[in-house]
């Protein structure tokens, strides 16, 4: 009796013992299958992001692939064709994240430019720079009160003239001389030749940051490391490498002036040149006037000048206002001066000193003239065109730079590309794909996969 007692037990164990290794073959089948399918799947997804874009990443070293695959319209069945190319067939794709190069106004463009711009320089470099910003916006300020005082002392004297009934005499006055370059064609003053200067434009329309663009799907974390000033500083000298401006052109591109572009987005390069001069010149008018108020020798000098005026015209009490009004037209005239300097690859003084100072008083009259042969002075230790661009750039929105440099990208590339059918907005950076299957019969499994250029 107890043998057989024994025998049955030993069979129920045998017969559960048969059931758990069953099962666990079973699971193990189950898993065995899913992993192959998430492998299978991770390699298609690598294998579709490694047909980068090559000239996008020859050109502007930024990863993405060109998800129209040159039919100039973008669909997910692209994709879903090419993970299928690479044999994850078998499955349902469905798309849970997408994002394109210009989602959020270009940040992951911008991502991937900082973080190539840190890879390079390191961060101890952008530091130095990050010190400059504070000079950066006390210039700006000094900008802001040159125009306002500029403007309230010409305001004033017009106003005391009219109530004398008398105007200054046009002799030996130069700011008869300085209005009319303030309203004349700047570039004409400035640019030593300006039939040399460049006739490119384009047409705004179909542009990256002014037509409708293809948006991405869901939201990826932004990269702190691309946020910030630092970042920005990143990206900057990110911009100055890749695009070319007045002084560094890169001529076989759309616009030879290109950072000019990005700075104030006009159809033409001689528009958008304009508009940097124009900011140029009131930039380095604050800084002169400022020092022209610590300089006695120049003050005297101009006091000298705004008395002979004054008394020809039998108001010497209006001597101390035309003296004002010289030292403003002073300033804009040694700005003049130095724009000059940089458009010729020269170096121009932040803060000026006596020994930087480029035009004498007697300058002003001939200044702009055909007798105006002054060229400009190479500073030593000052900052050139490029630098003063990137100050610039800290004026602007960030993001609406990143747009107008993604025009250029576009434009460019179509050009060497020789198809119009290429759009920025249709460049994935990253992608997260949820993969639907049958494993056998009655086992279904899903998965989400993701690839991103980090």
């Amino acid at each position: 009796m107890k043998r057989g007692e024994i025998t049955a037990f030993i069979s129920l164990v045998f017969v559960l013992l048969i059931g758990l290794i069953g099962a666990v073959i079973e699971s193990a089948s189950v898993q065995t299958a899913k992993n192959y399918r998430r492998a299978d799947m991770d390699r298609a997804l690598q294998s579709v992001f490694a047909e980068y874009h090559r000239e996008l990443l020859t050109e502007y070293d930024i990863f993405g692939i060109e998800a129209g695959y040159e039919t100039g319209k973008f669909s997910f069945e692209n994709i879903v064709n090419r993970l299928e190319f690479y044999e994850a067939a078998g499955m349902t794709q469905e798309p849970e994240k997408i994002q394109f190069l210009t989602d959020d106004n270009g940040q992951p463009f911008k991502e991937q430019a900082v973080r190539y711009m840190k890879n390079k320089m390191g961060i101890d470099l952008v530091e130095e720079l990050a010190g400059k910003c504070a000079t950066w916006e006390e210039q700006n300020k000094q900008s802001g009160s040159y125009e306002q005082e500029g403007s309230d002392i010409s305001e004033e004297l017009d106003a005391k003239l009219q109530e004398g009934e008398s105007e200054l005499p046009s002799e030996n006055n130069p700011l008869e001389n300085i209005s009319n370059i303030k309203k004349s064609n700047l570039l004409n003053v400035v640019v030593s030749d300006p039939e040399q200067l460049s006739q490119k434009q384009i047409s705004l329309g179909g542009l990256p940051s002014h037509r409708s663009l293809q948006k991405g799907i869901g939201k990826f974390p932004t990269k702190s490391d691309a946020q910030g000033k630092v970042s920005s500083l990143f990206f900057c000298q990110y911009l100055l490498e890749h695009f070319g401006n007045a002084v560094d052109q890169k001529k076989e591109n759309m616009l030879s002036y290109e950072m000019e572009y990005i700075l104030e987005g006009k159809e033409s390069d001689q528009e958008n040149l304009k508009g940097v001069v124009k900011k140029l010149l009131l930039m380095r008018s604050g800084a002169n006037y400022l020092y022209l108020l610590t300089d006695t020798i120049k003050q005297a000098e101009a006091e000298t000048l705004a008395l002979t005026l004054s008394a020809a015209i039998a108001l010497p009490v209006l001597g101390g206002l035309v003296k004002q009004a010289i030292l403003v037209a002073w300033a804009f005239g040694e700005a003049v001066m130095d724009v000059r300097a940089l458009l010729e690859g020269k170096r121009v003084a932040l803060v000026k000193t006596s020994a930087t100072w480029q035009l004498q008083l007697s300058g002003l009259l001939k200044l702009g003239t055909a007798e105006d042969q002054n060229e400009g002075m190479d500073a030593e230790g000052g900052l050139r065109y490029k630098e003063y661009l990137m100050f610039l750039y800290f004026l602007k929105s960030e993001q609406v730079c990143i747009m107008r440099a993604l025009d250029l990208v576009e434009t460019n590339l179509k050009r060497k590309l020789g198809t119009e059918t290429f759009r920025v907005d249709h460049c994935v950076a990253k992608l997260q794909i949820k993969s639907k299957c049958k494993i056998r019969r009655g086992v279904n499994y899903q998965f989400s996969t993701y690839f991103g250029y980090e």
